[in-house]
């Protein structure tokens, strides 16, 4: 069992006392395979906009419907597993979902936050977030971190 990975609705009943008390739930997700540093400094800036951070996971069948048959090249759970280890991350949920629409709904966070190669108008979930009283905000990204770039360095070394 991977410490802070919990079921959307195991979450939901998780998140609702916190909610209650007036503290920040902060919603991110993406795939974050091969985790790198721009990763863990993404999602350290993201929990400073508020007082918990969520990272909605795409599982392994929702990796491969965006990026292709390739990826990921790490499984949801060892993915989760890492993240889980990262002290700015307090909840993780794995989605089979091609985004994360549902789990969204389901949160209800109060910051969505997504990196800033993303349009706030094409942040999914945005417009629900904004709607519920919460905020969008954007992250900016490290230049010449990714994890296409390094499979790609990788791939051309060989």
């Amino acid at each position: 069992m991977i410490s802070r990975l919990y079921s959307p609705d195991e979450l939901k009943d998780k998140l609702e006392p916190i909610k209650a008390s007036g503290r920040k739930i902060v919603f991110t997700n993406g795939c974050f395979d091969i985790l790198h540093a721009g990763h863990v400094r993404y999602l350290t800036k993201a929990r400073e906009a508020g007082d918990v951070l969520v990272i909605g996971l795409n599982s392994d069948k929702s990796v491969r419907a965006i990026k292709g048959d390739t990826r990921p090249v790490v499984d949801h759970n060892h993915r989760a597993e890492v993240l889980a280890g990262l002290r700015c991350v307090d909840y993780i949920c794995i989605f089979d979902e091609p985004d994360p629409s549902k789990l969204i709904r389901i949160i209800k966070p109060d910051v969505l936050v997504k990196g800033a190669d993303w349009s706030e108008d094409e942040i999914i979930g945005g417009d629900f977030v904004k709607e519920q009283g919460g905020i969008v905000r954007r992250i900016s990204l490290v230049n010449g971190i990714s994890t296409s770039e390094i499979i790609r360095r990788i791939m051309d070394s060989r």
